[in-house]
């Protein structure tokens, strides 16, 4: 094997096992990036929709317990949920992908009632009372999700609708029955926030991006490999080529050959000066013993 194919060898080793170690990081960075947006775009949801759930609680619900209609027909609008929940649905409209889910297991509507998973995200907030959020990921119906999930904690406002049925207003119980939605305690985990959000796009623009800088390291490798290929080539191949051919001149009884050229100060210039010296010295030697 030539030593222009060694060095090649070499080379090709030393970059594909750099090419795998800068690849494996960068696509574990770019997919890092993509869950921190979509986490970003949950934290936002969920900012919004605790907003109107407050504004609701603090603005909008005493106002319209004033309206006389509250007593004999139930206004749904007076619920902090409803109001999160309805402002998300115009969300939908241009993001249907998107969702938001007030989940608890024993709802008045049963609108609210948790599904399987979400059922398994509210008993772990109950098991875990000091985690104030969880973050999970989960496949839906249009491919992965990441879902950020904050507890509901049961309090006096929630008790008056929730403890039991002979407190709760009466146009409630007509509307929703006594069955479900009762027994809460205060403090207790009753439901849980949850927002999803999908991770499709921001995956796929990820690998996209990932891909692309594949082709440029590719790219980028070659140009370097051609280069330092040039390089050796001119470098130390062709001046350690003209040593050989001189060399072999002279083994041949070809000692009056002119003189190498030797520049520089480098190993190679040194092989030249030292193959000169010899040069001269078995010219030297030949013409004594022809003496």
């Amino acid at each position: 094997m030539k030593l222009l194919s060694k060095f090649n060898l070499i080379v090709f080793v030393l970059f594909a096992i750099g090419g795998l170690i800068i690849s494996d990081f960068t696509k574990g960075l770019l997919i890092h990036s993509a869950r921190n947006e979509v986490l970003r775009e949950a934290e936002l949801m969920m900012a919004s929709a605790s907003s109107v759930r407050d504004y609701t609680a603090s603005d909008l619900a005493p106002l319209l317990e004033q309206n006389p209609q509250h007593h004999e027909k139930f206004l749904p609008e007076t619920v902090p949920a409803f109001a999160a929940i309805n402002t998300f649905q115009k969300l939908r409209e241009m993001y249907p992908d998107y969702t938001y889910h007030e989940a608890t297991l024993n709802p008045t509507n049963p609108v609210h009632r948790a599904v399987d998973w979400e059922s398994d995200v509210i008993r772990y907030f109950a098991d875990h009372p000091g985690q104030k959020q969880f973050i999970g990921e989960r496949i839906s119906a249009t491919g992965p999700s990441l879902y950020l999930a904050r507890p509901m904690v049961a309090g006096p406002p929630c008790l008056e609708c929730h403890s039991r049925p002979a407190l709760a207003p009466a146009a409630m119980i007509t509307r929703y029955g006594s069955d479900n939605g009762f027994g809460w305690k205060e403090g207790s985990i009753v439901a849980a926030q949850i927002v999803s959000v999908p991770m499709s796009v921001p995956i796929e623009n990820a690998t996209r991006a990932f891909h692309l800088l594949l082709v440029y390291i590719l790219v980028t490798l070659f140009v370097v490999a051609v280069v330092l290929d040039l390089g050796v080539f001119f470098v130390v191949i062709r001046p350690i080529k003209v040593v050989a051919e001189a060399a072999d001149r002279a083994s041949k009884g070809e000692i009056n050959a002119p003189r190498l050229a030797s520049k520089g100060k480098d190993e190679i210039a040194a092989l030249t000066a030292a193959f000169n010296r010899m040069q001269v010295s078995l010219a030297k030697a030949l013409k004594m013993l022809g003496n």
